[in-house]
């Protein structure tokens, strides 16, 4: 029908204008100040996990979400982080947004026998011990909600007697899993799966957005029993499986999962009940207009800046190298080489493998880091090489390279990183690299330090482990080759720096492809300093040379910076700052791809 202005207007519908903004919580308390047009929001409020008990396993903190929650514009809401249960079956404490509040996850049953277990956002389990009779998991969804923020923790029986079996904590998707029996082994529960929330909002987010699912029951290793992992959503497993750990896992931080319980091992002796992870909250300021909009209503809406921009659903390719470490140094006395500093870590999804998926509506930003490379160990120090820092993009990170090693007794050891610093002389131990763990690996471990005239281990590099020292000092790991820039051919990252040369005449170890650094030769009666790894490539910075005795030895090489690669199909727009940084479109057969190079940290924009 015609309305009063000329326009045609269609169903009222509730609109709201928030620019698809998105807040992540995840620590203390804050307040989300709404953009003046948002109206509608979509959220998710998780508490903190339950500890894990005597083999229980500890509840998900308790998950509330909703879409289009009704809220005013330009105006402030408070958010609280609730966080993990300790061990020994404390229940998590709240989350909150606004008037909305999630409880935290039940306690695993802290009793060393069958005993309570506590009620929570989701239940903690319960233990079997020396008994058939059934148990019962703590309560889920404890104050009542509608939706329910989460489920029970397991009960079940198993036939006595024995000494424990314990089920797993209630997670926000599904219930503790039950104690049972297969054969004549003793199964504790798995932690109760988690939810996931991702749809509801702009990827990436923590997590994958799956959270609060419940902790695994800990194993008796007094029988044959089994641990329960735990459940989807950062639960933890339960002690007493295939490590030689008894202690369980902690819930992951930011998740709201639930703490494995404890494992005990052939004797009584028992395990460490593990803490619940802290919570979260999501919230994501609504674009949505719909119906038919009047001319009126459309200008009022553009001139305020609030009329809804263009969505983006893009995946895009990712290399991302972090700093190398620097090269460590031999002492005053002279004739020590320092070991080579390991690679930057390097992480890649070019060729073939895992996008990142970027959705929201645009433009959307992405802040980018790049690390620098780790100091050289001065002359004479005797001292490890600094470690590289980490280059970041979304929820990639490569860990810097760790540092070589010096000559100093608490000093030979490489350092761990993304990939391990060689060792120093006197038979230093290599660093460990893939450090922390990340699937594929980042890089290599380093090669260890000799006593044979004071030969230095090379640093790991993304492709092979550095080498050991003796019959000379050892070159680093080789790097990896990669195409993502589109050049010609490919371009080497992430080599590890050569050892230092010790108290015989020769050059240092080279450094690996990929930008590595040489190790400091012992030259004709000089000591050289080891050479820097190259800016950019992630590269270690090679170990310090030695010398005759009374002679000192050289610096380490610096670590060279890292580096981060944004590959895009060629319908995106990619823009990168500050202007150091590049953005470049690629020729056929490239399919008009487009490129962002990060030399220095800056801000990738999507449109």
């Amino acid at each position: 029908m015609g309305s009063p202005n000329g326009g045609i207007v269609g169903v009222i519908n509730p609109t709201s204008f928030g620019k698809c903004t998105q807040t992540i919580a995840t620590t203390g308390s804050t307040t989300l100040t709404t953009q003046p047009g948002t109206r509608l929001v979509n959220y998710v409020v998780v508490a903190g996990g339950g500890g894990g008990g005597s083999r229980a396993g500890g509840g998900g903190g308790g998950l509330r979400t909703s879409t289009s929650f009704p809220v005013c514009g330009n105006t402030g809401y408070p958010i609280v982080i609730g966080g993990g249960g300790p061990s020994s079956g404390v229940r998590g404490t709240a989350s909150s947004f606004s008037t909305i509040s999630s409880t935290g996850g039940g306690g695993g049953s802290p009793a060393t026998s069958a005993g309570p277990c506590t009620p929570g956002g989701s239940g903690g389990g319960a233990i079997s011990d020396g008994s058939s009779s059934p148990i019962t998991g703590g309560t889920g969804n404890t104050p009542p909600v509608s939706p329910s923020q989460g489920n029970p923790g397991g009960g079940g029986s198993v036939t006595g007697p024995s000494f424990a079996a314990s089920s797993g904590g209630g997670g926000a998707g599904a219930a503790g899993g039950n104690i049972s029996m297969s054969g004549p082994t003793y199964v504790s529960g798995p932690g109760g799966a988690g939810l996931d929330v991702s749809p509801l909002f702009n990827s990436p987010i923590p997590n994958s957005g799956v959270y609060a699912g419940g902790g695994g029951g800990g194993a008796d290793g007094r029988q044959t029993s089994s641990f329960g992992v735990g459940g989807s959503g950062g639960g933890g497993a339960g002690g007493g499986g295939p490590s030689p750990s008894l202690n369980g896992t902690a819930g992951t931080a930011n998740t709201g999962g639930g703490g494995g319980g404890a494992g005990v091992g052939p004797t009584p002796t028992g395990g460490t009940a593990a803490a619940g992870g802290s919570g979260i909250v999501i919230v994501k300021e609504l674009n949505k207009a719909s119906g038919v909009w009047n001319l009126k209503s459309q200008f009022s809406a553009i001139k305020q800046g609030t009329w809804p921009e263009k969505q983006i659903s893009v995946d895009v390719d990712y290399l991302v190298v972090s700093g190398g470490g620097g090269g460590g140094a031999g002492a005053t006395a002279g004739s020590y080489g320092g070991g080579g500093g390991g690679a930057g870590g390097y992480r890649t999804s070019f060729p073939g493998g895992t996008k990142i998926s970027i959705s929201g509506y645009g433009p959307l930003s992405y802040p980018i880091t790049i690390g620098a490379g780790g100091a050289g160990a001065p002359s004479n120090s005797g001292t490890q090489g600094s470690s590289g820092t980490d280059s970041i993009f979304s929820t990639i990170t490569s860990a810097g390279g760790g540092g070589g090693g010096g000559s100093y007794v608490g000093n030979k050891t490489g350092l761990n990183g993304g990939s391990g610093g060689g060792g120093g002389t006197y038979t230093g131990t290599a660093g460990t690299g893939n450090s922390p763990p990340v699937s594929p690996p980042q890089g290599n471990n380093g090669g260890a330090g000799s006593g044979v005239n004071e030969f230095a281990g090379g640093g790991g590099g993304a492709s092979t482990v550095g080498t050991s020292g003796g019959p000379g000092p050892g070159p680093g790991g080789t790097g990896s080759a990669n195409s993502i820039s589109g050049s010609p051919s490919p371009v080497d990252y992430a080599g590890g720096g050569g050892g230092g040369a010790g108290n015989s005449p020769g050059p240092g170890g080279s450094g690996g492809s990929g930008g590595g650094g040489a190790g400091g030769a012992y030259n004709s009666g000089v000591n050289g300093p080891g050479t820097d790894g190259t800016a950019n490539t992630g590269g270690g910075g090679g170990g310090g040379g030695g010398g005759p005795v009374g002679s000192g030895s050289s610096a380490g090489g610096i670590g060279g910076s890292g580096i981060v690669i944004i590959r895009a199909p060629g319908s995106a727009g990619l823009a990168a700052s500050p202007g150091t940084n590049t953005v470049t479109t690629l020729p056929a057969p490239a399919g008009g791809c487009k490129v962002a190079t990060f030399t220095v940290s800056g801000t990738l924009t999507v449109s």
